[in-house]
């Protein structure tokens, strides 16, 4: 077997980049180890940057996020029970669309045009510094295919990054001491709008999925067990957490689903090694409260189909050898905005009552600022790339 692109992770990453190369016409295969079913069922936030919007009408996929995405003018901060609103639009001209990463995961499978390869066990990558090849088994069978270059699209636990020898990496890393418990309940939204709180008690989060189905999460510290959290507790605790009109307005019911996500910053430098290139989170994690995780994804995938399609069409390896840097750049901006956000907005008990003035401070400041507001605007609808 031959193609010019392997594609390792069937997840947004890796469809949307062979989505795009089969748009231009190169032959790509994706490899992914888990059933299609169980990819298409997890569950993920989906607040889209408008430069993923334009991503997905550009892949000839933006029909239904058109149609059924929730656009966000704005947001609302909330801190011990004071409140105000942020309109992107007014600020800085660009909006975000709520749209669920399961359904834009849909979206590019409905429209994969080239193979995919699903249940592919024992994934391997072989000679990416020369005659790239990957090899997986199947049914018993171990079968290899040969290629050009290798995407890694296959996620932080993935088989790409691991490949890399541990000598040509450099990773920074920050683990928090604290997760977000999250419920899915089958209610209308409690605002048009996402709500970030900030409390004495932890952080929260009102967000939602569609017009009739919302997402709410709380703070809650490293090792708490979702066992441990009936929804009537859950419900509560958020409660304490939210200014008092939307606590009032705030409507419950049993949990669809519900679980415990850790939070972490992390980057591997740099992304490429010969000619395997990482992308998405087998490159990256940030912490989900600037809402870049995916869009992250995108943005790099994005850069590597138009070096890829450079390569093909004008036989210039100028995209590809500058992909590293450009992709960088862009993911340590997100870094830091995501960063500031959980710094601003979580609870940390080690930082005392000093530290918890200082958040105020920022957000005083944040509300008084055009300036400070204009730069929040734009870091949470997405920077341009680099």
């Amino acid at each position: 077997m031959r193609t010019q692109v392997a594609i390792i992770g069937a997840g947004p990453a890796g469809l949307m980049l062979g989505r795009l190369l089969d748009l231009a016409g190169i032959d790509n295969l994706i490899l992914e180890r888990r059933p299609a079913d169980y990819v298409l069922g997890r569950i993920r936030a989906g607040v889209l940057e408008q430069g993923s919007v334009d991503l997905l009408e550009r892949a000839g996929v933006g029909a239904r996020a058109r149609a059924e995405g929730l656009v966000h003018d704005g947001t609302v901060l909330s801190f011990d029970g004071d409140r105000q609103r942020f309109d992107f639009t007014a600020l800085v001209g660009r909006h975000v669309t709520v749209y669920g990463q399961t359904e834009v995961t849909r979206d590019l499978m409905a429209a994969r045009q080239g193979k995919t390869i699903y249940e592919a066990e024992a994934v391997a990558l072989h000679d990416f510094d020369g005659a790239p090849a990957v090899s997986w088994r199947q049914n018993g069978v171990t079968k290899r295919v040969e290629c050009d270059y290798i995407a890694g699209c296959d996620g932080y636990h993935g088989v790409s990054r691991a490949s890399v020898p541990a000598a040509a990496l450099s990773i920074f890393e920050r683990v928090y001491a604290f997760g977000w418990l999250g419920v899915m309940v089958e209610q209308p939204p409690v605002s048009e709008e996402l709500i970030y709180a900030h409390h004495a008690r932890g952080f929260a989060l009102c967000s939602q999925r569609s017009r009739h189905r919302s997402r709410y999460y709380v703070q809650v510290a490293a090792g708490e067990q979702v066992a441990d959290w009936s929804d009537a507790r859950f419900w509560d605790e958020l409660r304490r957490r939210l200014d008092t009109a939307t606590a009032e307005a705030l409507r419950t019911g049993p949990s669809l689903e519900k679980s415990i996500a850790p939070l972490r910053s992390f980057v591997a430098e740099p992304l490429r090694f010969g000619r395997l290139f990482l992308a998405g989170d087998a490159a990256h994690i940030v912490p989900p409260t600037g809402a870049k995780g995916l869009n992250l994804a995108m943005s790099d995938v994005g850069m590597l189909a138009e070096a890829l399609i450079e390569r093909y069409r004008e036989n210039s390896e100028a995209g590809i050898d500058a992909y590293s840097a450009r992709a960088l750049a862009r993911i340590w901006k997100a870094e830091r905005f995501s960063w500031w956000m959980t710094s601003l907005l979580h609870t940390f008990p080690e930082t005392g009552a000093f530290g918890r003035r200082i958040q105020r401070a920022e957000y005083d400041y944040l509300c008084g600022s055009p300036a400070a507001q204009q730069s929040f605007a734009e870091n949470y609808t997405g920077l341009p790339a680099a």
